[in-house]
């Protein structure tokens, strides 16, 4: 059972998919950590010995920023951008799209106007009379 920084590795998928199961990994930043410690992407989790599962260890907490630590600096970043008001700040206490996305078709569902299909609620012919 491999654990790394509180999170335990799925034991049926591959080492390079498996990192990714924590926070702040993706696919480029698994390979990259797995060429470091000399551990074969290939492999499963239930698979790694002791040896490539420390190393794994000692690697991403020595490199990374993972988990708690940067789900706060995420935090705190935003948290700053709406204390000062500025722009990015304002879409995120509204809860709007910051990154530019346009809002009249798409995000219906984050500004409540959910609207349904004509069909959507239509009741059977057998409840109609």
């Amino acid at each position: 059972m491999a654990r790394i920084s509180g999170i335990t590795l799925p034991p049926q998928k591959r080492v390079e998919i498996g990192l990714m199961y924590l926070y702040g990994i993706g696919r480029s930043r698994s390979i990259s950590i797995l060429q470091q410690a000399k551990v074969n992407p290939n492999t499963r989790v239930k698979d790694l010995s002791e040896r490539e599962v420390n190393a794994l260890r000692e690697i991403i907490e020595k490199r990374f920023q993972v988990e708690g630590e940067l789900r706060r600096e995420v935090m705190m970043n935003v948290k700053r951008l709406k204390e000062i008001g500025c722009y990015r700040g304002v879409r995120h206490l509204k809860r709007l799209p910051v990154r530019g996305q346009r809002t009249k078709t798409n995000s219906r569902t984050v500004r409540g106007n959910v609207r349904r299909t004509m069909g959507s609620g239509r009741k059977t012919t057998a409840q109609k009379t």
